[in-house]
């Protein structure tokens, strides 16, 4: 019990905001690195101003990262969890409107839509279409985490490339609309804050941020004892881009005859690490002795996520695009479905690709059958797009460009059923 007489303060509480200050210098050069041009702020604002390219006029998108933080410990211990919704809204909109901002949309809410909202929960990305006043582009948005990957980076010490899957998860839905990623925006929430650990994890949002060609503009570092333990820590990515309205893939093109190309994974990316964490509870061998083809298995499974954005973007400008798939949760099973019209279903010839090693051994030492693998991996794609048969041989051609290795899997195909949307064959 504490002495009565003990002058209580935020530190002794478990909050450190000089180590917090320290965190803001150690990552400064980082993030200003990834600015745009269009940035008009750096950090320590309420929230971060991101003016409109010039070819959309001069509106200036305002954007917030935030949090609830220990309230959360309050409302699950007295089950009051009816108003934490607002609090976390409040968090964000009050930010914004310090800088004039009228709030516009908002990552994760559900009866709050405006007549500019294009889309519904579900989709890769939540569409929404500027005033009028600011002609005809279309903001796509996106909020991802990495999982139980940080379990594995924080058992261990593999911090350093965590960051890129974070903005991976984000960028690569959103392009999945044809947008071009602008800006991100992270939450980082721990039990007790490590400077180096934060440190390292955010430089990394800040290279998935130059790889993707967008600004980190902002976010939030929280401090939250008695919602994690120690220094144990959650991710949490918010990333925004613009596609013009008349270029937005929404998969309407998708017909029976289209042709399905994919773009190989760099791993398991972020996905089934709940799968992969159990798979390693029961192996014998422990995880730093395990070796496939002399790599460590612990790197391959940690292997930062690819960033599809360049190349995808590039074929966006050249090939007119029908349908594209982020290989996420739900592995091929779920994903491809996302973007096949009714009556349809996609045909992948398994043997058009060899299942990288990594996959392999969780099937093995997991004891899983092919459906399990399908439904919870991305066994070597990480992204598949549909086009016109027409425009295959292109199709590859840019790609290849641009540094990818593509491939023909399959086709889309009618149906008379809507339980099977994707089946797999040998040929």
């Amino acid at each position: 019990m504490n002495n009565k007489n003990q002058s209580l303060s935020y530190k002794n509480s478990g909050v450190d905001i000089d180590a917090g200050a320290q965190l803001i210098e150690e990552i400064k050069d980082s993030v200003t690195r990834t600015n745009r041009p269009e940035v008009l702020s750096g950090l320590g604002g309420f929230g971060g101003l991101f003016e409109m390219p010039t070819s959309y006029r001069q509106p200036v998108l305002v954007s917030s990262a935030d949090g609830v933080g220990t309230k959360l410990k309050l409302a699950t211990t007295y089950e009051k969890h009816q108003n934490v919704g607002v609090d976390l809204v409040a968090m964000c909109v009050n930010d914004i409107i310090c800088s004039g901002a009228e709030p516009l949309f908002f990552l994760d809410y559900f009866r709050t839509n405006r007549p500019e909202v294009l889309s519904g929960l579900g989709g890769f990305g939540g569409l929404f279409e500027m005033p009028t006043s600011y002609r005809q582009p279309v903001l796509v948005s996106s909020a991802d985490g990495v999982g139980t990957k940080l379990k594995l980076a924080t058992t261990y010490e593999k911090h350093q490339n965590v960051g890129v899957d974070l903005v991976a998860m984000c960028v690569n839905d959103i392009i999945c609309s044809g947008a071009e990623p602008l800006f991100f925006l992270d939450y980082f929430a721990t039990g007790k804050l490590n400077i180096r650990t934060a440190a390292s994890v955010i430089k990394s949002i800040a290279n998935g941020c130059e790889l993707s060609g967008c600004a980190l503009i902002g976010g939030e570092t929280a401090e939250m004892p008695g919602m994690y333990g120690g220094t144990d820590y959650d991710l949490a990515g918010f990333c925004v881009g613009v596609v013009e309205k008349n270029k937005i893939i929404d998969g309407s093109k998708v017909s029976p005859g289209d042709s399905l190309l994919a773009l190989r994974s760099s791993g398991p990316h972020s996905n089934g690490f709940s799968l992969i964490r159990k798979v390693l509870e029961e192996c014998e061998t422990p995880v730093f002795n395990e070796h496939i083809d002399n790599n460590p298995l612990i790197d391959l499974l940690m292997t930062p996520t690819k960033i599809y954005v360049k190349s995808v973007l590039k074929l966006h400008k050249e090939v007119p695009i029908h349908g594209l798939a982020h290989i996420t949760g739900g592995g091929l099973l779920e994903n491809i479905p996302r973007f096949l019209p009714p009556n349809s279903k996609a045909k992948i010839n398994c043997s058009s690709w060899e299942i990288p090693k990594v996959f392999e051994w969780i099937k093995q030492k997991g004891n899983l059958d092919m459906h399990e693998m399908y439904r919870t991996f991305n066994c070597g794609i990480g992204m598949v797009i549909c086009v016109s048969p027409r425009d295959i041989d292109q199709a590859l051609t840019v790609l290849k460009k641009s540094g990818e290795e593509p491939f023909l899997i399959g086709h889309v195909q009618t149906t008379d059923t809507s339980e099977v949307r994707v089946c797999f064959e040998r040929s």
